[in-house]
C-alpha cells in the first residue's frame, strides 16, 4: 500500500522533522533524520540540490558555506568533492565527520526505515534537471510511493507532473489564497504546505473534501512563546484542528515538541 499523507488515509496525523531534527542536529544529514524519527517523526523534508555532475544532494542552500567547512557553489564542486566536505562540523564539534547526503543515500534509508520523505527541489540553475534526477532515482529505490516533491515554483512542478505520472507533489505557499484547490488543480499538486499563521479550518475542509492533502509548518517554540507571553494562546486551538483531521502533517525544527503536540491531540496512530 502506498504511503498517504492523508491523515484520514493514513490513520495518523503525520510528523514531519524539517531538514530532520535541525534543531538539535545538524540539518539535512543523516543523524539528523534519524534523531527525528526517534523522536517520533515518520517523515522528514529535505531540500536538493545538484552537482557539477549532476548528482542530486541534500543541501538547502545553493552553497555549501553556511552548513559545512567548504566554501562555492553545489553546482561548481563534483560530488566527490562534496563527499570530501564536513556537514556536522560547523553544527557543533560532536558532528565532526558528519557527510552531505546524496537524495539516494536519504532515499534508501527512508525504505530502510519506513518513513515518507517530503523532497523539496531547491536547484536554482537545472530545476528540471534536478525533478528528472529525483524521480528517476524514486522510482529505481523503489520509494516513489513514500515521496512527495514539493517546491514554491508551481510551474516546474506542473511540468513535473506532465514529465512523470505518478509522481506526487505539493506546492509551497505563505499565503491564504482565495481558491486553494484552483491553485493545487492548476499545477497538478496534491498538497499544499503552508505557514501555521495562514492556515484556515475552513481551508482544510475544502481541500480535503476535493482529496488534496496539507502540511502545516510550526514554528518554534520560544517563536510561539511571544503571543503566550501576550496572553494569546494559539496551541489550544492547533492542537484542536489537529484533533479534529484538519491537519494532516504537522512540520517543524523541533520535532519532540511538535510529537509532543499530535499526542495531545490524540491522533498518532
Amino acid at each position: 500500500m502506498a504511503f498517504s499523507f492523508l491523515a484520514r488515509e493514513a490513520g495518523r496525523v503525520h510528523i514531519c522533522g524539517h531538514r530532520g531534527y535541525s534543531l538539535r542536529y545538524p540539518e539535512n544529514t543523516l543523524p539528523a533524520f534519524e534523531a527525528a524519527k526517534a523522536a517520533g517523526a515518520t517523515t522528514v523534508e529535505i531540500d536538493a540540490v545538484l552537482t557539477a555532475d549532476g548528482e542530486p544532494i541534500i543541501l538547502h542552500d545553493l552553497t555549501v558555506d553556511r552548513t559545512t567547512n567548504g566554501h562555492g557553489f553545489a553546482a561548481d564542486l563534483s560530488l566527490e568533492q562534496i563527499r570530501g566536505l564536513d556537514a556536522g562540523v560547523r553544527f557543533h564539534p560532536a558532528f565532526a565527520g558528519t557527510a552531505v547526503p546524496t537524495v539516494a543515500d536519504a532515499l534508501d534509508w527512508a525504505k530502510a526505515e519506513d518513513m515518507g520523505i517530503v523532497l523539496e527541489i531547491k536547484e536554482a540553475e537545472r530545476p528540471d534537471m534536478a525533478v528528472d534526477q529525483v524521480a528517476a532515482l524514486l522510482r529505481s529505490t523503489g520509494t516513489l510511493d513514500r515521496a512527495i516533491v514539493i517546491g514554491f515554483d508551481h510551474v516546474l512542478l506542473k511540468r513535473a507532473v506532465e514529465r512523470h505520472p505518478g509522481l506526487r507533489t505539493e506546492a509551497i505557499t505563505h499565503a491564504r489564497h482565495a481558491d486553494l484547490v484552483g491553485v493545487l488543480k492548476a499545477c497538478s499538486a496534491s498538497s499544499v504546505s503552508i505557514e501555521l499563521d495562514m492556515f484556515h479550518p475552513d481551508d482544510a475542509k475544502t481541500l480535503h473534501e476535493e482529496g488534496f492533502s496539507n502540511r502545516v509548518h510550526v514554528p518554534l517554540p520560544d517563536v510561539l512563546a511571544e503571543c503566550w507571553r501576550g496572553g494569546r494562546d494559539r496551541l489550544p486551538e492547533l492542537v484542536q484542528w489537529i484533533a479534529d483531521g484538519l491537519i494532516d502533517t504537522i512540520s517543524g525544527d523541533d520535532v519532540p515538541f511538535i510529537a509532543m503536540l499530535v499526542k495531545h491531540a490524540g491522533r498518532g496512530g
